[in-house]
């Protein structure tokens, strides 16, 4: 049948939207791309980290700064427009700030907020009100005082599964030098050819994928230089007494992924070598050692603090969505069950291990066993102290694990409004760097895996009757964690940069969430 006038019509019509359609990506993928020397300029230069909604936007790509303006309707109905952001950094260069984690899609909707009141000043004038604590605090050359103009030496005593994602995120965060600098790895020797080997471990991931970058390996030097960052090699088995400063190390945090020795007798070994001011332990701490969850308790840490504890990848996980909760409807008691990815920790098939069940084979089974992370969530959060047990079960899986989360509230809470709540507290709250939230009938753990957040709450999974209530937390156990101490740790240094603009507090999101009682 031959076509007629009003189907040539509707393929011309089809047609028409098809190139309007791509002319519209093409435009924001030319703006994306022109985005992106600002914010390096603005984070090399500057050590300003610019993020929407919690989502970095240094070291992306064009397809991946479209993907964060998306994801911007779960703070509204709309995605984040391109040429708003724009904007917005073209401002952040114009009036050179100091370190700081901004966000961008808070400051636009800021901005629009005080255009619509009436505020007549310009996104320049409006940006340099809003940052002006951290303007006051650099001088016109973006030269920094005290420790941040040099940066903080950090050593890796270990370079396990945490130690070569620690790595990784280190590198990727040096910038211009002024904050935490990696400048050693210390490892038993293992081979004539160790150091090529550690290299090639760095460089390949079977769970993360490869290395964003280039590796090269100097044997005579027993150096890995990756992305520029010079990583002294040292082989030893006493962590007492390595001379650090032989190679230019001093006043450095030793950050332990070892396991090895979790007491203050064990890890002040390290204090004893030349060159170390500080450790931090990437397991829970035993005896008097502060466990600090990131957005929780970092602000308990004192410049006399010489050995810290940056606890467990659960207690990570759990502690922030328990604080929440607790914050807005209060806990009474709750069981916590982590189905967790096997570790190296167990057998790959049956054999003799010293712990129970964890002798059997890790890949072929679900192991029952212990857990300690629900009585470490009270180290760093009191007020749930004696309210929780916990139990665990290793799946075979190898990374990515499950925190279910069985709680009896003071005060009820729909499936509705608890939802809401934690949404809210994901996006505009002061651990929005801790909690994910999302809501998706097809997500499996291994869509979590290079999760920058301690914890994701799955809206879909919660279960709400009354006061008892459900809530499922996944969590990347090797990547997100490893997140969380590379926090502590700028905690430690103090170059965490202050997070602008200022967050709307926890626990006013009780009022919004209208919370019976």
């Amino acid at each position: 049948m031959l076509p007629t006038r009003a189907h040539s019509a509707e393929r011309m019509n089809v047609t028409h939207e098809f190139d309007a359609r791509r002319a519209e990506w093409i435009a924001k993928e030319e703006l994306a791309e022109r985005m992106i020397p600002l914010i390096g300029g603005l984070y090399r230069d500057h050590g300003v980290v610019t993020s929407i909604h919690g989502r970095r936007l240094i070291n992306r790509s064009a397809i991946e700064l479209l993907k964060a303006h998306r994801f911007a309707r779960q703070a509204g109905d709309v995605e984040l427009d391109l040429a708003d952001t724009m904007r917005v950094l073209e401002a952040l260069r114009e009036i050179v700030p100091g370190p700081a984690s901004i966000d961008v899609a808070r400051l636009v909707a800021r901005y629009a907020d005080a255009v619509g009141e009436g505020d007549a000043r310009d996104l320049v004038d409006f940006v340099r009100a809003e940052l002006e604590s951290i303007i006051a605090a650099s001088d016109p050359a973006g030269e920094r005082a005290g420790a941040e103009a040099s940066g903080t030496d950090v050593v890796l005593y270990g370079f396990g599964r945490i130690g070569r994602l620690l790595a990784r995120i280190l590198i990727a965060h040096t910038g211009g030098g002024h904050g935490l600098r990696l400048r050693a790895i210390v490892v038993r020797k293992g081979s004539e050819n160790d150091l090529v080997k550690r290299a090639s471990l760095l460089r390949r991931d079977s769970v993360h994928g490869p290395f964003q970058g280039t590796i090269e390996v100097d044997e005579q030097a027993n150096t890995i230089l990756a992305n520029g960052t010079l990583i002294q090699v040292i082989y030893s088995n006493d962590p007492a007494t390595i001379d650090y400063t032989a190679y230019g190390i001093d006043d450095a945090i030793v950050v332990d992924n070892t396991g090895r020795w979790r007491d203050e007798e064990g890890l002040s070994q390290h204090l004893r070598s030349a060159g170390v001011s500080r450790v931090l332990l990437t397991a829970p701490g035993k005896g008097a050692i502060k466990n600090i969850v990131h957005g929780i308790n970092a602000d308990d840490i004192s410049h006399d603090d010489r050995i810290l504890s940056a606890a467990s990848c659960t207690t990570n996980a759990i502690t922030p969505v328990l604080k929440a909760v607790n914050d807005a409807y209060g806990v009474v008691r709750g069981h916590v069950e982590t189905v967790h990815s096997f570790t190296n920790d167990q057998n790959l098939i049956d054999n003799f291990h010293k712990g129970d069940r964890r002798g059997r084979s890790a890949a072929l089974n679900m192991v029952i066993t212990e857990t300690g992370a629900a009585k470490a969530v009270a180290k760093a959060l009191p007020e749930l102290a004696g309210k929780l047990t916990g139990s665990a079960i290793r799946v075979p899986t190898p990374d990515v694990s499950l925190a279910i989360l069985n709680l009896q509230l003071e005060r009820p809470a729909s499936k509705a409004e608890i939802n809401r709540y934690l949404r809210q507290v994901s996006l505009t709250s002061p651990l929005r760097q801790q909690i994910d939230y999302i809501e998706s009938p097809e997500v499996v753990s291994t869509d979590f895996v290079g999760s920058n957040r301690a914890g994701i709450v799955d809206g879909l999974a919660t279960i709400a009757d009354g006061t008892d209530v459900v809530l499922y937390v996944w969590y990347d156990n090797e990547y997100g964690y490893s997140c969380q101490v590379v926090r502590v740790i700028e905690a430690m240094a103090g170059t965490h940069p202050v997070v602008l603009p200022e967050r709307q507090p926890v626990l006013l999101a009780r009022e919004a969430v209208a919370v019976p009682g």
